[in-house]
Formats: C-alpha cells, structure tokens, sequence
C-alpha cells in the first residue's frame, strides 16, 4: 500500500449486480444496451439488483448512507504472501488480468503507483480487487473466490460465490474483520482464489474538499463491478453495516428521490449509468468489453451558488485545468447565479448538483473510455421516465 499519502487515503469498493430471475440463467439480450429511456420503464423490467449497505450510524465517514461494499486498502492486500496463492497465474500481466490499453500519463495515480518502492510485488490492479472482495466478504459475509486449480480461461467464465459451509464461511469472517492478513490464510486452507478476474475495472472516486463539512476524510477509490447470476445468501455484521438492500438501479434512484434511501454522488451517478441496461448480461457484457480501456480520476470541484452547490466533474467546461486535489488551497468559488441559471453556463455539462442536501445529475458529454453518461435521473418518483425509443 501506499504510505506516503498526505491528503487521502486508497480504497476499493465493488457494484455488485446479480440476476433477479430467481435462480434461473439470464436469458439472453438481442439488443444493444439502450442509451434512453424505453418505454414504460419500470423497476420490475429489470432482471438484477445491486446489493447496497446501511453504514453504522456511529461511523465517522458517511454515517447512516447506503454505499456499495468497500473500504480502505489494508497492508495484506498488498502482502507478498499472496504471490504463493497466485503462483498459477503471477507470471502473467497483472496476474491475468491484462494490460489496460489507457496511457500511464492518463491513468488515476493509484494505478500507476510504483508498488515495488514500498516493498510489495503485488501489482495494484490486483491489490485493490483483493481489497474490494475482502471488504465485501467481511461486510456481507459473500466470498468471490474460485477454486485455486482453474484456469483463467475458465475463471474468466465462473462468476460464482462459494456457499457451501455456512459455520466455515462464519468462522473465517470473524477472523478476517479482526485480522485481514488471514484472508491470505483462509484461501490457502481453503484452496482457493480471490476471483480478481471477476471484478471489471468501473471508476474512479476521490472524495472532494466538501464546503461547510467537519470531516477531513477523504478517499481515492477503485469502484469494480462484478455480475453474478443470481443473487447470493447476504448478512450483514452488525458492526460496519447494519443493513442491506438489493435494489434495482432504477429504484434506488426513485427511492433516493423520495428521500428513503440516504446514498453518495458515486453511488447516484453509478446507478444512474447502470440504467443503460435493464438485462444483467449486457450490463456484464458491457464490463468486459471496456475492461481494459482505463478510467479518469473524478474529483468534484464545488462552487457555492444562491440556492445550493454545483460540483463541477471532469470534462465539464467549467472544471478547472489544474484542479486543487490536495485541498491545500481552500478557495471555494462562489456566484450569484442560481441553480437553474448554472444550468445555461457552459457548453459541456458533466455535474453533480445539490440543494435542500438533495442531488442530481447534468451530463451531456461523451465519456471517454468507452463508458455510458449516466440517464438523467431527476424524476418525479411517482412517474415513469419517457423514451425516445
């Protein structure tokens, strides 16, 4: 792990997607994944969920918000440990995984970052998945693993969860949440594999200096989505989480909108690219395709407007050229203008805006690497979206 990070600190989260079809195979998408709305959009026309978890409302980062499974990058994701549980597989790009075709100079830091001068032979693409499925493991008690003899070929085609002795998953849970080195000791016992080749490569989310905020934390953070499916058992702990819910992309956002549901602007701006697809196999067809074409680092950059905030996201016309990522220089820019006059300001939107400590969505641009804009999701959650289609 990175430890000479000042203002942040590095995090994985996973968007994990499972078929709702009760158990049965996800029939297969004809068509293309639709870029609007089609016709009468309901949350029962989609065919997957997305598990989301209820922080602890003693939590100091984020109390009571629904996120995605997740956390901090710990050393034993980054441990050399796992090169004996990966041997199969660490003669190979990034274990496997590929090469991302995005250029270094444009990739996020926390994928580019030399982990060999803090001692670990572990690549980063690897570390962050094994931090994304550890913290989803402890959080939800669902272990992405894969027996430790396959080949990635065939992984690459396995998107099971294990679920096969209950009192044994328990056990290791309980060891992990007090001591994630025994992660490491769980997949060897167990002979088993963090199933890195399941997990996609999204975004990436690094928390904005957040105007009249008393929290100084702040995260860079993999967000990878996985697609399973069907849905799989689920707990939560008790400690981190205290709930959980399987939503539609579509109903968390009308749930959000009708203030019963509590999540951040990754997760809204997620959520709301998720509706490009209402099948979970295009959804994962779409992940794999664009796997390895890379990601922007996305940091809001906030201006203070008569009636709320407008944070400004990258490839917006007024996010700034040179961004102040540290925060270091704590000049917070500040109009007239309202929200709906902010609206007509600029050629190219790409903003989160918030009011009443409400968000929504402004994007009209085309997102680089191959990824979908988000669908305009500030709907009356009383009515169905209209298409074009």
């Amino acid at each position: 792990m990175n430890n000479a990070l000042k203002h942040w600190k590095e995090s994985a989260t996973l968007i994990l997607a499972a078929g709702s079809q009760n158990g049965r195979i996800v029939p297969k998408c004809k068509n293309s994944a639709p870029r609007y709305w089609p016709q009468n959009l309901k949350k029962s026309s989609f065919d997957y969920d997305v598990l989301l978890l209820r922080r602890n409302k003693k939590s100091g980062f984020m109390p009571n918000v629904f996120v995605f499974p997740g956390g901090l990058v710990d050393p034993s994701d980054f441990s050399n440990d796992w090169l004996k549980v990966f041997e199969r597989n660490q003669q190979q790009p990034n274990f496997g995984l590929g090469l991302v075709k995005q250029h270094p100079s444009t990739r996020p830091p926390m994928f580019v970052t030399d982990r060999t001068q803090f001692g670990s032979l572990v690549p980063g693409e690897v570390a962050f998945r094994i931090c994304a499925i550890r913290e989803t493991f402890e959080e939800s008690g669902i272990l992405l693993v894969v027996p430790e003899n396959l080949d990635v070929k065939v992984i690459q085609n396995t998107m099971g969860v294990y679920e096969h002795d209950q009192e044994l998953l328990s056990k290791w849970r309980e060891e992990v949440q007090d001591n994630p080195f025994q992660f490491i000791q769980m997949c060897k016992e167990m002979r088993c594999v963090p199933n890195i080749w399941a997990l996609y490569e999204w975004s990436n989310w690094l928390t904005p200096v957040i105007p009249n905020s008393s929290s100084l934390r702040r995260y860079d953070t993999a967000f990878y989505i996985c697609c399973l499916e069907k849905r799989p058992r689920t707990s939560d702990d008790q400690k981190e989480v205290t709930s959980f819910k399987w939503l539609t992309p579509l109903e968390a956002i009308q749930e959000y909108f009708s203030r019963r549901l509590l999540i951040p602007p990754p997760q809204l701006y997620e959520f709301s690219r998720m509706c490009n697809f209402i099948h979970i196999q295009e959804l994962c067809k779409f992940s794999l395709q664009r796997a390895l074409e890379g990601c922007e680092q996305w940091l809001g950059i906030p201006i203070t407007v008569q009636d709320g905030y407008v944070y400004t996201l990258p490839g917006d016309s007024l996010f700034p050229e040179n961004p102040d990522l540290t925060g270091e220089r704590p000049t917070l820019q500040s109009t007239n203008k309202t929200l709906e006059d902010f609206s007509r300001d600029g050629q190219h939107h790409n903003r989160v805006l918030e009011q009443n400590k409400m968000m929504s969505l402004d994007v009209n641009i085309e997102q680089k690497y191959k990824h979908l804009s988000p669908i305009k999701t500030d709907v009356p959650c009383n009515t169905e979206p209209k298409s074009k289609m």
